[in-house]
């Protein structure tokens, strides 16, 4: 079947970036003049989703507001006459089928998960986190969108690999498998945030996947794991042992807004991209390296 829908777990309290985050949910935190949550929702819609299921939590009622319309500000731009920006705004809310669904206590990314359970029914879906943005470099589609032809080809879950450096791959859940072509490797191991020593490759799980929604049953399954968590790596761990798992290593960069330095980063880089800013942003940075 077609990959159509799509869940996005976005209920984390942000604590890195506190206070802003007190009020203000981290997936809408602006990467140049788009929340990250926008950029996430844009590359599904442009892979094809026309369902999308938001997992939220306490103070994340920004989150809704931004994809549904808003009558009043389009009004005071069509009196102003800044159609270009009210096309920009309108098309927010038209991008895709979106849905809310609460998760009430915080116990970790697979808890999250199971939260789309009804939502996703029997059909494949794919999985994107909320504070990730992947940008490829060397191909015209997005990451999604070869992964789900991937999953077509396989019919198989798919995952979406970076390459880290060996002393870093204790920040994420680190595969290792067989390489079956250039980008692509069948699945054996994944370890959530190993040490050095103990990990099975340096390429990370890079904040995609498409699943069967057998991973479900596994999830169900699952116990606490680090952090006293349900963790969306344990129970893929555990499907890969009667499942076929694949991990598509993408050519491209993943931004991640999940702390300050990384977002700072994010803006700078993709600021530069934004033809309105990029020549003042640029002769800034110059001349700010020149003081240093």
């Amino acid at each position: 079947m077609p990959v159509t829908k799509a869940v996005i777990p976005a209920a984390g309290f942000g604590t890195r970036f506190l206070p802003a985050t007190k009020a203000v949910p981290k997936e809408m935190l602006p990467v140049v003049d788009t929340p990250t949550i926008q950029y996430v929702v844009e590359e599904c819609v442009e892979s094809g989703i026309t369902d999308i299921l938001m997992v939220i939590g306490q103070g994340k009622r920004a989150l809704e507001e931004h994809f549904y319309s808003s009558r009043e500000v389009e009004k005071r731009l069509e009196e102003n006459g800044q159609f270009p920006l009210l096309e920009k705004v309108r098309r927010i809310s038209e991008m895709a089928n979106i849905h809310f669904v609460w998760q009430k206590e915080l116990n970790g990314l697979g808890d999250a998960v199971s939260h789309g359970r009804t939502f996703v029914g029997t059909d494949p879906f794919a999985l994107l986190l909320g504070d990730t943005i992947l940008i490829e470099s060397d191909s015209s589609q997005q990451v999604l969108q070869q992964m789900m032809e991937i999953h077509e080809a396989k019919n198989a879950s798919v995952v979406a690999l970076e390459e880290v450096h060996r002393e870093k791959v204790s920040r994420y859940g680190i595969a290792g498998g067989t390489k079956v072509s250039d980008n692509i490797l069948a699945l054996n191991q994944l370890v959530e945030k190993p040490s050095p020593e103990e990990a099975p490759s340096n390429l990370a799980v890079a904040a995609r996947y498409i699943f069967q929604p057998g991973i479900f049953d596994y999830l169900s399954e699952t116990p606490r794991g680090k952090n006293n968590e349900i963790q969306l790596t344990d129970a893929m761990a555990e499907m890969m042992k009667g499942h076929e798992m694949f991990g598509f290593c993408f050519t491209g960069k993943r931004y991640d807004i999940g702390n300050k330095l990384d977002f700072i980063k994010t803006n700078i880089e993709l600021g530069l991209t934004h033809g309105d800013i990029s020549k003042e942003l640029t002769d800034y940075l110059r001349t700010l390296a020149g003081k240093l």
